[in-house]
């Protein structure tokens, strides 16, 4: 019988042939680091700054206006002030994130690590559907890459997070990953844009309202934490 250890092997995991993790230090091929988390967390935290500071790069205002074309000029920019403090937030929450999953590695291997750079290629990635949400929020395409986008990031870290559930090992100190990470709090965010983008195809503007659902999620869900926190009486 498969035990809960094997639900979610993403193939072959065997030290000698996947991970250079287990190679020990001093070993020729061998990277005492590589088993840590410090560089992968070092990287990530220098893509998402790259990806905060690449979404203001678009917003300007043209030179040399007189006070008659200042004030229009500047009134067109709202659309992508609103994109980025839209996508700023966005970010700021992957980071937050990401942290709060790598605060309880205590060692990667290949198959978390694949996923963890895939996610980071998707947070580059993103200052592009921002581009594309200021320049055309109107159209129902856009605003569907957008949610898709968003989705396939938290998708990322729902499998890192399978990941670490299948490999306890991979945790520091044996630490009980399903109690500090419930699978809800990404899972409902992923729900939320993926629904989303059929409802875009009806009507931009829909599609985007309907990502205020997360905000009553967001308090369910730590509502629920709290009562389940709770001891019982």
């Amino acid at each position: 019988m498969a035990t809960d250890d094997d639900s979610l092997s993403f193939g072959d995991d065997r030290p000698d042939r996947r991970s250079v993790a287990n190679v020990p230090a001093g070993v020729p091929g061998g990277d005492p680091e590589f088993g840590s988390p410090a560089r992968l967390i070092g990287l990530s935290d220098g893509v998402y700054a790259i990806a905060l500071t690449l979404l203001v790069l678009d917003i300007s205002v043209a030179d040399g206006l007189d006070p008659e074309q200042f004030y229009p000029a500047l009134r067109q920019t709202l659309p992508q002030l609103g994109a980025y403090a839209l996508s700023f937030v966005v970010i700021a929450l992957f980071w937050r994130g990401h942290r709060r999953i790598f605060m309880y590695v205590g060692k990667i291997d290949g198959p978390l690590m694949r996923f963890a750079l895939a996610g980071l290629g998707l947070v580059a990635l993103f200052p592009f559907p921002t581009g594309l949400l200021a320049e055309y929020g109107t159209e129902s395409l856009v605003v569907a890459a957008y949610a898709a986008t968003v989705a396939a990031i938290d998708i990322t870290f729902l499998i890192m997070l399978l990941r670490l559930r299948a490999r306890p090992r991979l945790t520091k100190d044996s630490v009980d990953i399903r109690a500090v990470l419930p699978l809800r709090d990404l899972a409902v965010p992923v729900a939320v844009f993926l629904l989303s983008i059929p409802v875009a195809f009806l009507s931009a503007s829909a599609g985007m309202w309907f990502w205020l659902l997360l905000v009553p999620a967001g308090f369910a869900a730590e509502r629920h934490r709290r009562r389940s926190a709770r001891p019982a009486a």
